[in-house]
């Protein structure tokens, strides 16, 4: 992997080009490693009520709950429920777009997944049936080749993550050559109560506490393991999606009984 990214990032010299490499290269390799509950894309993010998000270099989602997911033009849309993590991926931690720097981008498309109006339904398992869930927290990070930000100290890419807070902010990233790293917030418990404003309100109250970076030849595993600890431990299965919220906006309705 490591030797992937270093080519695309050296020999591939189109903008264009290189990002869509360094992209695929990501995610082949957690398509790879994966459990196959989850699929990974590239995709745009939508809710019912029509919104969408940025497109997103990588998002990972259910395959199994989430019964709609559709392409036009080249481009997955998703469905805002399904969305357990979302990635942007850049060459270096180090860089701008505009006026933005890459972590402040990243941040950015972030938020635009997180703010969109999931819902949460009743759902039956092993015969039963369970009431509506909490919404989930969703993932957000930035995947990167290199850092060429100095290598004496993390004082600058903390100072960066620091800066994004609410919905804006970074759970967890990769540096390929450098190491990868998670962020710890307070407080960190699970969302307890079910509803869009309890996830906003979540969110709202988050404070960073601390960031830890993994040594630079355990980058690649740290990063996996820590993302597929998030995924199967703190978040486990996405909560069921309400298709009658879909179909209210075509004045269509399903039935429920059957």
């Amino acid at each position: 992997m490591n030797a992937a990214l270093s080519t695309n990032r050296e020999f591939i010299t189109h903008p264009g080009s290189k990002g869509d490499a360094l992209e695929n290269a990501w995610i082949e390799w957690l398509r790879a490693y994966l459990p196959n509950r989850y699929s990974v894309d590239k995709a745009i993010v939508i809710d019912h009520e029509g919104n969408t998000s940025h497109q997103m270099d990588i998002v990972i989602y259910d395959n199994w709950f989430t019964p709609f997911i559709f392409t036009q033009n080249g481009f997955h849309y998703i469905p805002a429920e399904g969305v357990y993590a979302v990635f942007e991926v850049k060459p270096d931690i180090k860089g701008n777009v505009d006026d933005q720097t890459y972590i402040e981008y990243a941040a950015n498309k972030i938020e635009s997944v997180r703010k969109l109006h999931r819902t949460s339904t009743d759902m039956i398992n092993s015969g039963k049936k369970f009431p509506p869930r909490p919404l989930t927290k969703i993932l957000g990070g930035i995947l990167c080749s290199t850092n060429t930000y100095t290598h004496k100290n993390n004082d600058t890419i903390q100072e960066h993550i620091k800066k994004q807070i609410g919905l804006k902010s970074i759970d967890l990233g990769c540096i390929a050559d450098y190491g990868s790293f998670f962020v710890d917030y307070e407080p960190n418990e699970e969302i307890m109560e079910t509803g869009q404003e309890k996830y906003l309100e979540f969110y709202a109250a988050r404070n960073f506490n601390e960031i830890r970076f993994s040594k630079q030849e355990n980058s690649l595993v740290t990063f996996f393991m820590q993302l597929t600890r998030y995924l199967q431990q703190a978040i486990g299965t996405v909560p069921a999606i309400n298709l009658q919220s879909y179909l209210d906006k075509i004045d269509e309705e399903i039935d429920k009984e059957i």
